[in-house]
């Protein structure tokens, strides 16, 4: 496997926070929440909008602030502190004991497959020897499988593990991981055999052909760290 795009991190940061609205609006339908690309951004520009649930809208808005952790602190190290400090923003206002390894059972709906209680030891080093893969695209859905299929917390697994990929993705300048609306049905398909089996060889393929987005800058593209963030108050 080889990297798709070789950009650098700031042009990377300058992708996703111009299609941060779509990678929101399709995480947000891959668990479930019928939002549409509209009501999306009237969402995340803190308008109300009408015809969904308080659970809804609190999930769309806890991923736009998980984006915008991520984007803030894209070169920070990657271990099981950054993991729980990721997913206590992406569960703010949606998730029991966000930020915090589960210590009980969870069930997955579609599968009889049962996850182990998650270990932060064995996670920080199953984490470290992920990040020895040295093709970038390849780290981050190995980490995206990993964690999805790890189960660390009570909800919001898959969205986490997305996250976490997009983490390495972006601070290689490797494109973006997003599973689009004419995928989805098969990428949960593939998902759950991947929970079943513990062979991602299927879903790890299907990532890479369909589900990486980038775009290739010209060399005298430039994209200052400040320009790429500005319109979502990060400051670098």
């Amino acid at each position: 496997m080889e990297d798709k795009y070789h950009i650098t991190t700031e042009q990377n940061i300058f992708l996703a926070k111009r299609n941060l609205v779509d990678y929101i609006w399709k995480s947000a339908n891959l668990e479930g929440i019928a939002v549409t690309y509209p009501d999306t951004q009237c969402i995340c520009d803190g308008m109300s909008v009408a015809g969904y649930s308080i659970d809804d809208i609190n999930a769309v808005n806890d991923l736009k602030h998980a984006w915008m952790y991520l984007l803030e602190h894209v070169r920070e190290p990657l271990d099981v502190d950054f993991i729980c400090r990721l997913h206590r923003e992406l569960g703010r206002f949606t998730v029991v004991n966000a930020g915090s390894l589960r210590i009980q059972d969870v069930w997955i709906g579609g599968t009889d497959w049962r996850p182990g209680i998650p270990d932060r030891q064995k996670i920080q080093a199953k984490v470290s020897e992920i990040l020895q893969e040295p093709c970038y695209t390849k780290r981050a859905i190995d980490m995206m499988l990993y964690c999805a299929r790890g189960q660390f917390f009570y909800d919001g697994n898959k969205r986490l593990a997305m996250l976490v990929a997009n983490k390495i993705m972006i601070e290689a300048g490797a494109g973006i991981i997003s599973v689009g609306q004419k995928h989805k049905d098969m990428f949960l398909q593939k998902l759950i055999h991947f929970y079943e089996s513990d062979n991602g060889k299927e879903l790890t393929d299907f990532l890479y052909d369909n589900c990486i987005d980038g775009i290739a800058f010209l060399p005298e593209e430039q994209i200052e760290p400040r320009e790429a963030c500005e319109e979502l108050n990060i400051t670098m």
